[in-house]
């Protein structure tokens, strides 16, 4: 733990700034917790159309390997007031934080176990951003959850991606939507698919969703690495191995010599952000980028956060 505090202090090192909370809401309850929201509506005066369409809603699941973080930590604030500056509502969501207490190891005898149990923890994290997307479709708290961004850092972004998935491969956890929902765009932060059935298949078409993952990312995979059926495919591979192939519209930026301080790059990536979401989302464009980024103006960290320093004592 001593090491994930390291790793949450140097994700703190990139922001500064806060944003005004318009409201915290319980969305549901649990055996081992209570799940909130916290709501941030749009500056007064920010525009919130382009061309007479609305701008959406993004709903962010926060990072920190499924045993800490939490919706509030502050260096998420500055990137969401830039979001709400821009037109752009926020909801920040709690999840359970399945691999706390979890002994996880990735060695030859123990990965399959592990990833077993990674797998329960992104399910866990679904099904609780499900609960959250139910709340905002049947209260009113000025957020319309038809139009709705999904976003995550890190271990929020494999959340992220899964919730992607299954709304275009319904599964139980789906049920809780309303039949044929979706969300209008993603947004991955350092995130992967953990999948058991092998490659991950869409049974229709996702919306467009943009990547941004540092190619030495040595915590979350930006490659594959898989055994059997089993295994997690980061965003290069989902590119490769799906994406592409099936001509989905896709954005994904490739950070040279970057790690997974990618996961804590909201506010220097907020460029590219803006035209996917003005251009991709807004607008419906089918605007397909693969740009590999070497960029010494993007913050970067010096240590390489590995899984040994999120998960081993």
């Amino acid at each position: 733990m001593k090491k994930l505090l390291i790793f949450a202090l140097l994700l703190a090192g990139f922001t500064a700034g806060a944003q005004t909370l318009s409201g915290t809401y319980m969305v549901a309850q649990r055996d081992t917790c209570d799940l909130f929201i916290d709501v941030y509506l749009p500056t007064p005066g920010a525009e919130t159309q382009i061309d007479s369409i609305t701008k959406p809603s993004v709903l962010f699941v926060f990072g920190g390997g499924f045993i800490a973080g939490s919706r509030n930590d502050p260096y998420y604030l500055p990137w969401f007031k830039i979001l709400n500056d821009n037109g752009y509502g926020v909801v920040s969501v709690d999840y359970r934080l399945g691999l706390k207490g979890v002994k996880v190891k990735f060695d030859l005898w123990n990965i399959v176990n592990s990833a077993k149990a990674v797998k329960r923890a992104v399910d866990m994290g679904v099904e609780d951003v499900y609960a959250a997307v139910r709340f905002l479709l049947d209260n009113n708290v000025g957020i319309d959850a038809n139009n709705l961004v999904i976003a995550g850092s890190s271990a929020g972004a494999m959340i992220t991606l899964s919730s992607i998935l299954e709304t275009c491969s319904p599964t139980e956890r789906t049920a809780i939507l309303p039949e044929g929902f979706r969300f209008k765009g993603a947004m991955s932060f350092a995130g992967a698919i953990m999948s058991d059935t092998g490659v991950p298949r869409y049974g229709t078409p996702p919306p467009p969703q943009i990547l941004f993952h540092g190619m030495v990312d040595g915590a979350v995979a930006y490659e594959k690495t898989a055994v059997g059926r089993l295994g997690i495919y980061g965003s290069s591979a989902l590119v490769k191995d799906v994406y592409s192939r099936n001509k989905y519209t896709y954005c994904i930026y490739r950070y040279v010599g970057h790690t997974h301080d990618m996961a804590a790059n909201f506010v220097a990536t907020w460029p590219e952000q803006k035209l996917f979401l003005e251009r991709n989302v807004v607008k419906g464009l089918a605007r397909t980028i693969d740009a590999v980024v070497d960029d010494p103006f993007i913050p970067s960290w010096k240590q390489n956060v590995t899984l040994d320093d999120i998960y081993f004592q």
